[in-house]
């Protein structure tokens, strides 16, 4: 059974019934050693999906700030082949960006055939960011949660794959990975005297959050939402999820290449017989 499910939008969620300390009695020793697993398989997926170059993957990753994305992909992205695995990060949109409709840039982001992209936050800012500081009136970001599914639903008619995940820390998490990160040089290049501010909508934005989810869940475009304030159960989470979602597809990718290879067997067979007939 797996570890979190994924939400199908038929039955509403409070993100307050959702405990981001969950971690389903797992240790991190055993969780480190179940995703090193999965992480194998996921690598094994990624080339046969690569090869057959019939579908794609979009992951989708939301949260806080210092929810942990950096780290989710850090962790999801190891031993994958650079070859066809990309982030995009969405930052402020810029003066063209802006003047398009909000998903121009995203759309030229989505993965192509055969590969894996990891949208660093996403379309999704459009009904967050905009909704909690009140950039646009209510009417046009309500109006967003139906473009988005659309575009979704566009995504997936053309064989792309979507893995939505809702990075979920509790504010005291937060409060102590801020103020880590004061002390640790590494990471203190994240210091943002924004982040502090931002604390202050807290509130605002798990509602925005939960209604998020709640309008944009559907079967073929799930969320997931990741319990994260272990930082090793949310990257056995996703692991899980997505070695969960790209396993049904490995026959047919295999019965592809299969074919392909069949194929091209004849084609060097038919000019080896002509080489001999010369």
């Amino acid at each position: 059974m797996a570890l979190v499910k994924p939400l199908d939008g038929k039955n509403p969620i409070k993100l307050s019934d959702h405990d981001p300390d969950y971690h389903n009695g797992l240790i991190e020793t055993d969780a480190i050693a179940r995703s090193a697993k999965l992480l194998e398989e996921l690598r094994e997926l990624q080339a046969l999906m690569y090869a057959a170059q019939e579908t794609s993957v979009l992951v989708v990753l939301q949260g806080m700030d210092t929810a942990g994305k950096d780290g989710a992909i850090g962790h999801v992205m190891t031993g994958l082949n650079p070859q066809s695995c990309r982030v995009a990060s969405f930052k402020v949109p810029t003066a063209i960006e802006a003047g398009h409709d909000f998903l121009w840039r995203i759309h030229q982001q989505t993965p192509q055939l055969g590969s894996l992209t990891i949208f660093n936050r996403s379309h999704y800012e459009d009904v967050l960011v905009t909704r909690v500081h009140q950039l646009v009136p209510p009417k046009v970001w309500k109006g967003r949660y139906s473009q988005i599914r659309n575009f979704e639903d566009l995504l997936v008619d053309n064989s792309t794959i979507i893995l939505k995940f809702f990075i979920h820390i509790s504010k005291d998490e937060q409060k102590e990975r801020l103020l880590a990160r004061e002390q640790d040089a590494t990471k203190s290049w994240k210091l943002s005297v924004g982040d502090w501010h931002e604390r202050e909508y807290w509130d605002k934005y798990q509602k925005a959050y939960q209604d998020a989810l709640n309008e944009t869940s559907v079967p073929h475009a799930p969320w997931y939402i990741v319990p994260s304030n272990h930082k090793w159960f949310r990257n056995l989470v996703i692991a899980e999820a997505l070695v969960n979602a790209l396993s049904p597809y490995r026959k047919s990718w295999m019965k592809h290449l299969e074919l392909e290879g069949t194929k091209a067997k004849a084609e060097l067979d038919a000019m080896r017989a002509s080489e001999t007939q010369k």
